[in-house]
């Protein structure tokens, strides 16, 4: 399979791979400098939605290096200008106007010619020293913070008197702090605290683990056809493509896979449930859920498209051994299981995973209490494991996320603020969705997709887990962009999934207080989810 990811490099990695893309030449730079910018403007007001939407009469504050990303970050100012004609910018050259590059120059009289009197030169020494609550100054003097000091071709240490401005720049109350491709500084004391880092044309490694890099945004420019080498990939959006297609016509639902579900129990009755709404949105076929006795009818009148099958419980309301026969004599018309969500660790109903995970070889996804060391090397079916940071130290004893992944020869999906899943040989990074996810439910609805997606493609784990996890964290972020990242619950996400995959991307709430969706205006940003076409001759800085 070709997936739909791209290497991440190292800076020297990527400093060589662009020396060879480009060649020195100023004319194909310039094109991608401009894409870059109009792609960093994008981005930026897409994630301001989730805090409210951009402010049209935005303060926007513009700091700039000597070179290409001084020149994205320009570019990207006047994109913003340009939309909205009251807002106004100020640039900091943090090395002088003089230091500037041949390409950054053009930038920066691009966006003085376009802007006039909206954009204007200041300095460090004319920030507010203080934050601006404390001096009696607006709340917040800027709302928006363009980082575009330093670039991949960073050396520390940082100079003392950039050091000095980003600290200057940190200290402010701001709405959004945006570095373009890395923050200014990497991990020293005082480099750039963003909220958002857009890494344009590549991924660079120190964004896997910088902590003030903030969310990690992908704007593909077109570097990368996806065949590339590399054991440490960024997923993008068309790992979606094809869900997008026309089904064929001559289909029906035994050709769309079968999904068996089992979980849930007294304690944690909703989760089950969430993972069959998710799957039943997946595009599989059928879904078939065991579920204790008790909940079945609650349950078929929440998702009546399920087939909801009760099985006997424990006196702890679990699901009970004498359950087995129940599944083993569906196992023959299924084509992959989901085991796990809100089924508790009673040691009856871990029995029964286990007698399951005997009696059949159908790829099988091991989701939250099923994530036990004696289930996940269990029978010989092909697995998914969908762990979050604690229960992976539950399972792996120490070991790395490819290490464990080798050894259980497993595909595992690691889940986090960035979600990582490896074979064991690859490791692919997603950097969809946001902290609208940090809530009880998120990872029982991802499970459910991926389970669906499994059934529907039982030989290939990988893409069904890669899959998920794009479809779930896209879902995530328009979520977040429609109602913000707080009053919102779990099963909302259900509701995007469409969306997500019809390449929508402006929200409207509807008069009934539902979520309507519309197309975007404009092309969105393709890195953290936002589908953009990629062109072979776009590309970025040397």
């Amino acid at each position: 399979m070709n997936f739909a990811a791209h290497p991440i490099l190292s800076c020297d990695e990527a400093s060589s791979f662009e020396g060879k893309f480009f060649g020195g030449d100023e004319a194909r730079e310039w094109p991608a400098m401009q894409s870059a910018g109009r792609t960093v403007a994008e981005a930026v007001q897409a994630d301001f939605l989730e805090i409210g939407g951009f402010p049209p009469a935005s303060r926007v504050l513009v700091l700039v290096g000597k070179g290409h990303n001084g020149g994205d970050a320009l570019l990207a100012a006047r994109a913003i200008l340009e939309q909205f004609p009251a807002a106004r910018a100020e640039v900091i050259f943090a090395f002088g106007e003089r230091g500037l590059r041949p390409l950054a120059a053009r930038a920066w009289r691009e966006l003085a010619q376009a802007a006039g009197a909206r954009v204007s030169v200041g300095s460090a020494g004319g920030l507010p020293a203080i934050p601006a609550e404390a001096s009696g100054t607006p709340a917040l003097p800027y709302d928006l913070v363009l980082d575009g000091v330093f670039g991949f071709q960073f050396r520390p240490p940082l100079d003392p008197g950039v050091a000095a401005l980003l600290a200057r720049v940190n200290a402010l109350p701001v709405r959004l702090r945006a570095a373009v491709d890395l923050p200014s500084g990497l991990d020293a004391p005082d480099a750039f605290q963003a909220d958002f880092t857009y890494a344009t044309g590549s991924v660079k490694a120190p964004l896997l683990t910088l902590p003030n890099a903030g969310r990690v945004r992908y704007l593909d420019l077109g570097f990368f056809r996806g065949d590339e080498a590399g054991r440490d990939r960024v997923l993008t959006e068309a790992v979606l493509a094809p869900l997008r297609g026309l089904r064929s016509s001559q289909t029906d639902k035994r050709g769309h896979g079968h999904l068996l579900v089992l979980g849930g129990s007294q304690c944690y009755p909703g989760a089950v449930l969430m993972s069959v709404l998710a799957a039943l949105r997946s595009g599989t076929g059928l879904v078939t859920a065991f579920v204790p006795e008790p909940l079945v009818g609650a349950f078929a009148a929440r998702a009546p498209e399920a087939m909801w099958v009760g099985c006997p419980v424990t006196q702890n309301g679990g699901l009970a051994l004498e359950g087995l026969s129940l599944v083993r004599e569906r196992l023959e018309r299924a084509t992959a299981l989901l085991i796990g969500p809100g089924l508790g660790r009673e040691a009856e109903t871990l029995a029964l995973v286990a007698e399951i995970l005997k009696a059949t070889t159908l790829p099988v996804v091991l989701d939250a209490d099923a994530l036990q060391p004696q289930l996940v090397r269990m029978g010989k079916s092909p697995r998914v494991l969908t762990p979050h940071a604690g229960e992976f130290a539950r399972i792996a004893g120490g070991q790395g996320l490819r290490e464990f992944s080798t050894a259980v020869g497993a595909t595992v999906v690691l889940k986090g603020p960035v979600t990582r899943i490896s074979d064991g040989r690859t490791t692919w990074h997603s950097f969809f969705g946001g902290p609208v996810l940090a809530r009880g439910g998120s990872g029982d609805v991802l499970a459910g997709l991926i389970g669906g997606r499994l059934a529907q493609t039982p030989a290939d784990g990988v893409g069904a887990a890669t899959c998920g996890v794009v479809w779930h964290g896209r879902a995530a972020d328009l979520l977040a962009q429609a109602y913000g990242q707080v009053a919102v619950t779990t099963t909302m996400l259900l509701d995007f999934l469409s969306a997500a995959l019809r390449g929508l991307g402006a929200t409207k709430h509807g008069e009934d207080g539902s979520a309507g969706i519309e197309h975007a205006h404009r092309p969105v940003p393709h890195g953290t989810g936002y589908l953009r076409p990629a062109s072979p001759e776009a590309g970025h800085k040397a």
